[in-house]
C-alpha cells in the first residue's frame, strides 16, 4: 500500500469554498426542510476539504463551514431581538467548529504516516470518533453547551434512526460519520476493485438500513390531554391580566365531560406563580375538580430569592408536592453568565433579560397515580442526561413542554419537535411534546405521530397514549459510548502524532 500524498487534494481557496457550501447543504438537512441524505453529501465535501490543512488551514475551513451552517440553522434567533444575538450565536458556534475539526484535520495528515495501512479501516473510524468528540464539545461547553446541530438529530424523518435506541444519537452519528469516511478512503486507495476492503462499509450500511428498534414492553395506556391555548406566551406580546391561563382554559374547555387521566399545559401556560397568587392557584383548582384530572403546567416560580422554570403536578386538593425545576436555562434567553461583562457590550439587549433563572437539580419525573411520567422542558429536550434520567426512574411515558411563541414563523419549532420524535425512538417511550403555540404533536415510540395540532392554531390532543417499561439500549449504552470516544479518539490522535513525528 502506497503511503498517501501530504498534498491537500483542494487548494485552500477552493476547500474553504467547499467547506461553505456543505454547511449550507447541511442545514437543509435538518428541519424544516429536513432532505436527511444531504448529511452524506455534506460530510463528503467537507472531509476532502479538511484534508492535508496546516492548523491555520483547517481552521479556515472549519470556521467556514461552521459559520455557514449556524447562520442558517439558528436564524430563528433574530425572530424578536434582531441580527445582534444571531450573529453572536452563529460566530461562537462557527469558531467552536472550526477549533473542533482541526483534530479531524490533523488524523488525516498523522495516522496515515504512523501506520500506513491504518487508511482503510482505522482512519475512516478514528475520523467518526473525532466527529462525535465535536459534538459532544459543542453540547456541553460554554455555558452548558448547545448540543442542537447533532447530525443523529437529522434522522428523524430518515430510515436510520432505529440506530439510536441501540447507540444512542452520539452511536448514531459515529456511524454516519463513518461511513462516509469510509467510502471517501476506499475511493482515495482506488480499493473498489479489493472486495475485503469492501467489508467493513458495507457492514456499517447494513447496520444504518437494518437495525430494528430495540424493543421495550407495553405496561398500559394513559388518557391524556394536551393543550395549546395559543395565548399571548412571546417574550414582547402585550398580555391581559391572566390572559395566558384564560386562554389555555378555553382551549381546555373543548374536552369538557371525556374521561382524562391527566391534562397537559406547555411551558408557560400559568401566567403567575400558583405558589404566591392565591387567584392563580384557585383557577387551578377550579379546573383539575371540574375534570378529576390532575394538571401538569409550567410557569416561573420563586422559592427565597431564587427564580425556576417550573413545572408541577396540580391536583383536587389544590396543591403541588411534584415539581421539576429546567436543568439547562438558556444563557442569554433565561439568564445572563457574566452579566456585567455582557451589559457593558450590548447594553441594551441585556437589560431586557430581567429575569435570572436557576438550574434545576430535583427530578425529571412526577408521578400520576403510579405512573411515572418524564419531563424536559423546552430546550432541555436536547440534553442526553434529563432524557435519560427520567426514563430510567421509572418514565413510562415523555412530556416535552415547550414555548415556541418567540419563534412564531421560523423553522425552530419544527426543529424542536424532530428532536422529540428522535427521544421517543431512542427510549421507546411515547412522547406528547406540547406547545404554547404550535406546532404540538403525541407521538408514538416508533416515531410516527399520533396526532398533531399546526402552529397558531388552539386546540386539545386527547388520546390514549401508549405507555412502555424497559431501558432501551441507547439508554444504558448511550453514555458508556461517549465516555469510551472521549477517550479513546483523543489518545488514538496524540500516539498517531507522536509516531508520525518519529518517522517524519
Amino acid at each position: 500500500m502506497t503511503m498517501p500524498s501530504a498534498r491537500p487534494p483542494l487548494r485552500l481557496w477552493m476547500a474553504v469554498a467547499t467547506a461553505a457550501a456543505a454547511g449550507a447543504l447541511m442545514a437543509l438537512a435538518f428541519p424544516a426542510a429536513a432532505i436527511w441524505p444531504l448529511v452524506f453529501v455534506a460530510l463528503a465535501m467537507l472531509l476532502p476539504a479538511l484534508m492535508g490543512r496546516s492548523i491555520g488551514g483547517a481552521l479556515l475551513v472549519g470556521l467556514s463551514y461552521g459559520l455557514v451552517f449556524f447562520a442558517l440553522q439558528v436564524s430563528f434567533t433574530a425572530r424578536y431581538l434582531g441580527p445582534v444575538p444571531w450573529i453572536a450565536l452563529t460566530v461562537v458556534e462557527g469558531a467552536l467548529t472550526a477549533v473542533a475539526l482541526v483534530p479531524v484535520a490533523l488524523a488525516y495528515r498523522w495516522l496515515p504516516r504512523a501506520w500506513p495501512r491504518s487508511r482503510a479501516v482505522a482512519l475512516p473510524l478514528l475520523i467518526a470518533g473525532l466527529w462525535t468528540v465535536h459534538e459532544l464539545f459543542l453540547g456541553n461547553w460554554p455555558y452548558g453547551g448547545f448540543p442542537w446541530a447533532r447530525l443523529g438529530m437529522s434522522q428523524a424523518q430518515g430510515p436510520f434512526a432505529p440506530v439510536t435506541s441501540w447507540l444512542g444519537v452520539s452511536g448514531l452519528s459515529f456511524l454516519m460519520v463513518a461511513l462516509v469516511a469510509l467510502v471517501i478512503e476506499i475511493v482515495r486507495m482506488g480499493a473498489w476493485r479489493r472486495p475485503t476492503l469492501l467489508v467493513v462499509p458495507l457492514a456499517t450500511l447494513l447496520v444504518l438500513v437494518l437495525t430494528p428498534l430495540f424493543p421495550t414492553a407495553r405496561s398500559g395506556e394513559m388518557r391524556i390531554a394536551a393543550v395549546q391555548g395559543n395565548g399571548s406566551t412571546g417574550y414582547f406580546d402585550e398580555r391581559e391580566p391572566y390572559g395566558v391561563i384564560a386562554a389555555q382554559a378555553e382551549a381546555t374547555r373543548t374536552v369538557a365531560g371525556e374521561p382524562i387521566d391527566l391534562l397537559v399545559w406547555p411551558e408557560g401556560g400559568v401566567d403567575y406563580d400558583p405558589f404566591r397568587d392565591e387567584a392563580t392557584a384557585r383557577k387551578l383548582t377550579r379546573l383539575v375538580n371540574r375534570f378529576e384530572a390532575p394538571l401538569l403546567a409550567n410557569t416561573a416560580t420563586e422559592r427565597g430569592d431564587r427564580i425556576f422554570n417550573t413545572s408541577f403536578l396540580w391536583t383536587q386538593e389544590g396543591e403541588a408536592t411534584q415539581l421539576h425545576d429546567k436543568r439547562h436555562p438558556v444563557p442569554f434567553g433565561e439568564y445572563v453568565p457574566d452579566r456585567d461583562f455582557y451589559y457593558a457590550i450590548a447594553p441594551e439587549l441585556i437589560g431586557l433579560i430581567g429575569r435570572e433563572y436557576t438550574p434545576g437539580s430535583n427530578p425529571p419525573l412526577v408521578r400520576v397515580d403510579g405512573t411515572g411520567v418524564g419531563l424536559a422542558i423546552c430546550f432541555d429536550v436536547i440534553y442526553d442526561e434529563v432524557i435519560r434520567e427520567g426514563v430510567a426512574q421509572g418514565a413510562e411515558v415523555l412530556v416535552f413542554q415547550t414555548n415556541n411563541a418567540d419563534f412564531r414563523g421560523t423553522d425552530e419549532n419544527l426543529q424542536q419537535l424532530a428532536f422529540a420524535r428522535m427521544r421517543a425512538i431512542e427510549t421507546g417511550r411515547s412522547v406528547v411534546n406540547v406547545s404554547t403555540v404550535g406546532t404540538s404533536q403525541i407521538i408514538r415510540p416508533d416515531g410516527t405521530t399520533v396526532s398533531g395540532l399546526d402552529a397558531d392554531e388552539a386546540g386539545v390532543l386527547l388520546e390514549e397514549v401508549e405507555l412502555r417499561s424497559g431501558l432501551t439500549a441507547g439508554v444504558v449504552l448511550g453514555p458508556w459510548i461517549q465516555l469510551g470516544m472521549l477517550i479513546i479518539s483523543p489518545a488514538a490522535l496524540v500516539v498517531a502524532g507522536l509516531l508520525s513525528r518519529r518517522r517524519g
